[in-house]
């Protein structure tokens, strides 16, 4: 194959994601993914930016009195998707726009939350991703996030890091055998964590964590003053430190 035509077929294949996407998720959106949404996004307060919107199925759990939603999507078909969705819904003060993870248009410090559900997975580099994270956040705002992660259990994550490379190239650049959460804990300071399941889903992505974390005071974030000292100190998630109580939520299960 060309590269031309691998280009084309990517463009196909990522059309046809595009419009698959809903039903892809339709069981795992019924048997608990919709609750999770809703009790997580709860939380949102202020400014509020979601990175890779996908189709919006976030938009009707965001509060009310959100004085602002921005919703970036990198994906040209999803993008479309996401775009009529917020038309469908009527709601004010909504902005879709159509940027990377990586590259957020927006200044310094101006966002009070930001939201990542199934988004970290995916991004070609999470680290540059949770660097703008920490960058648009304002001091003392809120990341909340349900990823999906690499398992503890080893025989599910062996194969998780098995069938990683297969699985990306179905599920357009979806990595299975991601180690999430220490990500986060490089960059923000996680201050709400519970572990989940993520029923009616194929296994390699079941492993949740869903919770909150904080930016620092200090504008480099704890992730980027480390690599600035150079040390090779663990955070304190990743050296297995303590976290607060997890997430009360809903009971699982029933319609979005």
């Amino acid at each position: 194959m060309t590269p031309v035509q691998a280009s084309v077929a990517a463009a196909g294949w990522e059309q046809l994601v595009g419009r698959t996407y809903d039903p892809f998720l339709w069981l795992g959106e019924r048997r608990g993914m919709r609750d999770r949404r809703a009790a997580l996004l709860a939380g949102a307060r202020g400014r509020v930016l979601e990175i890779g919107a996908g189709t919006g199925l976030n938009l009707a759990h965001y509060p009310d009195d959100v004085t602002e939603l921005l919703l970036t999507e990198p994906s040209a078909p999803m993008v479309v998707a996401l775009r009529r969705r917020v038309e469908r819904s009527g709601r004010g003060r909504v902005r879709v726009l159509a940027a990377p993870a990586d590259t957020l248009p927006v200044p310094d410090a101006s966002v009070d939350t930001v939201v990542s559900t199934m988004v970290l997975c995916t991004v070609p580099d999470p680290g540059a991703a949770l660097a703008e994270i920490v960058r648009v956040l304002r001091p003392g705002g809120r990341l909340l996030f349900c990823e999906h992660v690499l398992a503890d259990a080893p025989r599910l994550r062996s194969w998780q890091q098995r069938l990683a490379g297969p699985w990306a190239a179905f599920a357009l650049g979806c990595r299975c055998d991601r180690p999430v959460l220490a990500d986060i804990g490089e960059m923000l300071r996680v201050e709400r964590l519970r572990h989940d399941r993520w029923r009616g889903m194929p296994v390699l992505v079941r492993p949740l964590v869903i919770g909150s974390a904080v930016r620092q005071q200090s504008a480099a974030g704890p992730g980027l003053e480390r690599q600035r000292m150079g040390s090779g100190a663990l955070s304190p998630v990743a050296a297995g430190g303590s976290l607060d109580p997890p997430v009360r939520h809903r009971k699982e299960g029933g319609a979005r």
